[in-house]
């Protein structure tokens, strides 16, 4: 995730980055600015009573108005699915901190405090790297025993959260905890697997197929033809015209496409690296204070 300065308009302008929509498009741009300076080429050369196209410029305000509201539809459903993943996260640092918080303040044996010392911030991890379908087990805090059973299995935050309860259940009948502090835990230890849930969701069910590739061609007719209606007052500057009008609308697009999946390394996701590395510092101090 970028950190910037909202208010700096100057540098947000002319700052080129690499998630800027101008480079990712830079080429599609150059195709077309050629093709609609073609089509405008043809209009020009071989249509001489083009002008009377003029009148189509107010049926092409009303379609443009049409994709304005389709792309804000877009973009505000992308961006609900990048804040509700930023809050299942947010939770997740919650709960994981309240856990801490009750564990540390109920088992007074160190080998039992460091296991769940090290059992909350490997939940986190597991999960950025679910969310990622990728598995980093240098990141994950485990000895051989534990890597053993985690090795087959496919949902590793599930099996993470499986050997917390199994090891909670374990103290229940050493008489070390009692059943009230089982609930006390477990109200957040679900949570953690809600949150994970949710976030899986959003993962997996992005927009449907056919209403995107209907946006996709809807701009893609909309600015290819777009020529035929400012030929007769912008001559060939109609194509630079088009090529902008397909900058803007397209830029929408991608922009929403990016944000829709908030879990992966794009410069837009979310900052899940730092936040597993905020819980692991947050429960390591918490531990730490007996």
């Amino acid at each position: 995730m970028i950190n910037y300065n909202p208010k700096s308009w100057i540098t947000l302008i002319f700052a080129i980055h690499k998630s800027d929509t101008l480079r990712i498009l830079w080429k599609e741009l150059l195709y077309m600015g050629v093709f609609t300076l073609f089509i405008s080429f043809i209009e020009i050369r071989f249509f001489p009573n083009y002008q009377v196209l003029e009148k189509l410029i107010s049926v092409y305000s009303l379609i443009g108005f049409v994709i304005s509201l389709l792309l804000v539809f877009r973009t505000n459903t992308a961006y609900d699915r990048w804040w509700e993943g930023r809050r299942k996260w947010g939770e997740l640092v919650n709960d994981t901190r309240n856990i801490a918080l009750k564990i540390n303040s109920l088992l007074k044996n160190e080998e039992d405090r460091q296991f769940f010392k090290r059992m909350i911030p490997n939940f986190t991890f597991a999960t950025k790297n679910h969310l990622r379908n990728t598995l980093l087990w240098n990141e994950l805090d485990l000895n051989n025993n534990e890597k053993k059973f985690l090795l087959n299995k496919k949902h590793i935050p599930l099996a993470i959260t499986q050997i917390m309860y199994e090891y909670l259940m374990l103290l229940k009948d050493k008489k070390i905890l009692t059943g009230e502090d089982l609930l006390l835990i477990d109200k957040n230890l679900n949570s953690l697997m809600d949150s994970c849930g949710s976030c899986e969701r959003i993962k997996n069910t992005p927009i449907p197929f056919s209403y995107s590739l209907f946006i996709k061609k809807f701009i893609f007719i909309y600015v290819v033809t777009l020529p035929l209606a400012f030929v007769s007052i912008f001559g060939y500057f109609s194509a630079l015209i088009a090529t902008y009008v397909f900058y803007v609308l397209v830029s929408m697009e991608v922009l929403a496409e990016e944000i829709e999946d908030p879990f992966g390394k794009d410069d837009n996701d979310l900052p899940t690296d730092e936040l597993c590395l905020k819980i692991k510092s947050n429960v390591n101090e918490i531990f730490e204070i007996n």
